[in-house]
């Protein structure tokens, strides 16, 4: 969902002690935790590692019939390779984009009808790609007036909150948020037990009754993330994904080329943030890698020396816990026609090339896939079709071996390698070229 700013959300974050700093970054998370967790249906999604994401939808897609629209495209989503498509949110919205939820029970959205929507779930089921539901629960408009004189009573719909559903700090009479505000609505109280049981109760609704497997939690920064991991062991979506945005660290204008800013004063960058916050879901939700996209962006512009840090490794999430590790280049938010932090447009290839063949769970935009001509489509199905064939996945691993202004090329596993950047380079001739574009190529073995 949007703050409507020019750059991601600048907030000052929430600070943890150094302390807190120390276990997460040192040694490998994927090799830590994943042997712990139990065998659930989440747990064996994420290790399996080789999810391929689709954000089906933009900001104006509620202007159209997009339930059939999209029903008409599942089986080509489904022939691209894609195993999971991030729908809109499904419920009654007093915005016709869907981000200020109403009544959660009733699914009938400017995005179609019920019975619309259940269509499309249907022949997901049927081509084998998961619907991914746009969880909305930071906050939620009322019915009603109530305390203060802000809609803050939800009478007469499904789960009739009163005002102790709705958090101090936004106009309720709830505790203080357990996050940042999203002002201007009222923000829900998750400390509250009966609005975690209505919650639990509505997400195995969606699960149970209508037909979603995932769930992706937007403005994740809103509440604490332990609420998240309840809702996820209660609701047992097969993934999730967390939309944890706060804003890259900034010299002016241009991006600081560290992001991890170990010191004793800042013992918490922008990446280390994100993974605090997986963290506390108890590592059962992925996260969006925000420090990818805007190390990434910046990169193309001619300063591919930003993608290897001081470590050697790639800079973002994917760089210290790739298989929670979201990575894409645009969303309704960033890009479409609000743009308030977009990719540049004449690298977006360059950008795919990158995320498609590098670990972590890749997503696709919707516009870029269906909007951008034939022949975007085909490069990014082709390099969908490389990164199976070589079996890459959200932990192979990287080595980087060019990072300059012009250069960045690296070999991902053992059977993969690429470039992209305006520079000359080649990786020899053991290796057979396997798709090339506007400043990016891939080889393969």
């Amino acid at each position: 969902m949007s703050l409507r700013l020019g750059r991601p959300y600048l907030l000052q974050p929430r600070r943890q002690g150094f302390h807190k700093f120390l276990p997460s970054i040192m040694g490998d998370h994927d090799n830590v935790f994943d042997e712990n967790y139990e065998q659930t249906d989440t747990g064996a999604v994420i290790r399996n590692g080789r999810e391929i994401l689709f954000q089906a939808f933009n900001w104006e897609s509620h202007k159209c019939d997009w339930s059939g629209n999209l029903e008409c495209k599942v089986h080509d989503i489904a022939k691209s390779g894609f195993t999971s498509a991030w729908l809109p949110p499904p419920t009654h919205s007093i915005a016709p984009q869907g981000y200020l939820p109403q009544n959660l029970y009733s699914l009938n959205s400017s995005y179609g009808s019920e019975d619309m929507l259940k269509a499309l779930l249907l022949k997901m089921k049927q081509c084998k790609v998961r619907a991914m539901a746009d969880i909305v629960i930071n906050h939620r408009v009322g019915t009603v007036v109530g305390h203060g004189g802000m809609h803050n009573r939800f009478d007469g719909i499904l789960l009739p909150w009163d005002e102790h559903a709705v958090t101090s700090c936004s106009g309720g009479l709830g505790n203080r948020s357990t996050g940042d505000n999203f002002h201007g609505v009222p923000n829900i109280d998750h400390t509250q037990p009966f609005v975690r049981r209505d919650i639990i109760a509505w997400l195995k609704w969606l699960r149970s009754s209508v037909g979603f497997q995932d769930f992706r939690f937007d403005f994740a920064r809103g509440f604490s993330a332990k609420f998240v991991k309840e809702y996820i062991e209660a609701a047992k979506p097969m993934f999730s994904i967390g939309e944890y945005w706060d804003s890259c660290n900034y010299n002016g204008h241009d991006l600081d080329y560290n992001q991890v800013m170990i010191t004793a004063l800042n013992a918490d960058g922008h990446r280390q943030r994100i993974i605090n916050w997986i963290d506390g879901t108890g590592q059962l939700s992925a996260a969006f890698d925000f420090t990818t996209k805007g190390v990434l962006q910046e990169a193309v512009k001619g300063q591919l020396w930003r993608l290897c840090d001081c470590r050697g490794k790639p800079p973002g999430v994917m760089g210290w816990w790739p298989s929670r590790a979201v990575t894409f280049l645009d969303n309704h938010d960033t890009g479409s026609t609000q743009a308030h932090w977009p990719f540049p447009a004449n690298h977006i290839m360059e950008g795919y090339a990158y995320i498609l063949t590098h670990p972590g769970i890749p997503t696709v935009f919707y516009d870029h896939f269906y909007d951008w001509g034939d022949s975007v489509h085909d490069e990014i199905v082709k390099l969908i079709d490389i990164r199976k064939h070589q079996d890459i996945n959200s932990r192979s691993s990287v080595k980087i071996l060019e990072a300059r202004s012009d250069l960045y090329s690296a070999i991902i596993g053992e059977n993969l390698c690429m470039k992209i950047g305006d520079g000359s380079w080649c990786p020899g001739t053991e290796w057979t070229l396997a798709t090339y574009g506007c400043r990016y190529a891939v080889w393969q073995k």
